[in-house]
């Protein structure tokens, strides 16, 4: 089984990727997804963050942790030691579970922040110019300006993952250019 790890930063199109190769029968997890329901079911996130205002009738509101933790890197840190190691379990999960697939492919956007790379035998990166993006994450979550320039600021550059990288995919442009950079890309592994 060769595993494969999609990457990129914050609405560079790592949830288009999943859906194009889910559409042609590959088995992909999307660790997103994974963290929120972590985070919904974590006694842990919600003991370390109580005295906050991040919580919605009892439940932790994601856009109340996110906005706190995006403007204070030590908060994010201590959100992030909770939710990588339990994440990186189900990868492993994930990964047992196919293990008769000749491809897996895992959209992890903190690869390299959370030290998963080593899991992985490829890596795809997906960029995109950061206005692209700033106006891509706006446009989803509807959010301010001033919010999606502190996520896109909270992470790693793009520059410095395309580095560390087996393959890059130019996300500018049409989801048709995406799908098809993803098929050149297939080919080689």
């Amino acid at each position: 089984m060769i595993k494969i790890a999609i990457t990129g930063n914050i609405a560079s199109g790592k949830s288009e990727a999943e859906k194009i190769l889910s559409e042609k029968g590959f088995k992909v997890m999307d660790t997103d997804k994974a963290a929120h329901k972590i985070l919904n079911a974590s006694l842990a996130v919600k003991e370390e963050f109580k005295s906050y205002d991040v919580f919605e009738n009892d439940e932790i509101s994601r856009q109340k942790l996110g906005e706190l933790v995006f403007s204070d890197k030590k908060l994010l840190k201590k959100l992030e030691n909770i939710i990588h190691p339990l994440v990186k379990e189900q990868i492993q999960e994930f990964f047992e579970k196919n293990s008769n697939e000749k491809y897996v492919f895992v959209s992890v956007p903190q690869l390299f922040e959370a030290g998963m790379e080593t899991m992985f035998d490829k890596i795809i990166f997906i960029s995109a110019k950061d206005n692209i993006r700033l106006e891509r994450l706006m446009k989803r979550s509807g959010c301010t300006l001033d919010y999606a320039q502190k996520r896109l600021s909270a992470q790693m550059p793009q520059n410095d993952k395309i580095q560390k990288s087996d393959f890059v995919i130019n996300n500018d442009y049409s989801i048709a250019d995406l799908e098809k950079q993803l098929a050149s890309i297939l080919k080689q592994v």
